[in-house]
């Protein structure tokens, strides 16, 4: 069964190029069927086996604070005022999380630019401290998990990064690059067939399995269930 076509990609191009609320409203029938629909199928598709990655992590189907991001951006404090996103994201997030900065599994689809992400995006100042002091405390752990050769042909570790070391952190650590992260995500690029494909439930479950390890560190680093 197929979710996202290439009508979910024209829409998103299009978008892109009439980036205003005009037309957005006379072509609101194209998100519903194109984007938001599917999106909710596949959030309940892979919910139903959600499990072979981490039983805490959650699919939510609702349009409105569930797995699904908003279409419409946060302009408030922004000197971009196009009001629509020209992408769709879809997170995973673990259960104990309430935002996008939760561990969790995400799915950016865009068009020339689908990946799909696993981690923490920009944690908190207290979380941030937790996953560094973990890689201070337990390096093996974090080799462990992002040396594994299954992690590394899925995933490449990605994000922002400090110029200098953080402040209270040995920059003389085995693992200092890895402490300036801001990011702990690894990611995956993914070309337009996967996310169009019939069997696009089974294989982001499979990769997201592949990263479990990954996943399965940064929550201990911040005291959750994995």
């Amino acid at each position: 069964m197929a979710y996202f076509t290439n009508a979910t990609f024209a829409f998103l191009k299009d978008l892109a190029e009439h980036n205003d609320r005009d037309w957005f409203d006379e072509n609101r029938d194209r998100y519903e069927s194109h984007v938001k629909e599917p999106a909710q199928r596949f959030i309940l598709a892979v919910g139903e086996e959600l499990d072979r990655v981490s039983p805490h992590l959650r699919a939510d189907p609702r349009p409105v604070g569930g797995s699904l991001f908003r279409i419409h951006r946060d302009i408030r404090f922004s000197k971009d005022k196009r009001p629509f996103k020209t992408h769709t994201g879809i997170q995973f997030r673990h259960h104990k999380g309430k935002d996008a900065h939760a561990p969790g599994v995400y799915l950016h689809i865009e068009p020339r630019s689908c990946f799909l992400g696993m981690g923490t995006w920009r944690p908190a100042g207290p979380a941030l401290k937790k996953i560094r002091t973990a890689l201070v405390e337990d390096p093996e752990g974090w080799r462990a998990a992002t040396g594994d050769p299954e992690f590394q042909k899925a995933f490449e570790l990605g994000g922002e990064s400090l110029t200098r070391g953080p402040r209270g952190f040995d920059m003389d650590h085995p693992l200092a690059d890895d402490l300036k992260r801001k990011d702990f995500v690894a990611v995956r690029s993914l070309p337009q067939s996967f996310v169009t494909g019939s069997d696009v439930v089974e294989e982001t479950l499979a990769l997201a399995e592949r990263g479990a390890p990954f996943m399965a560190f940064l929550c201990r680093a911040l005291e959750v269930p994995f």
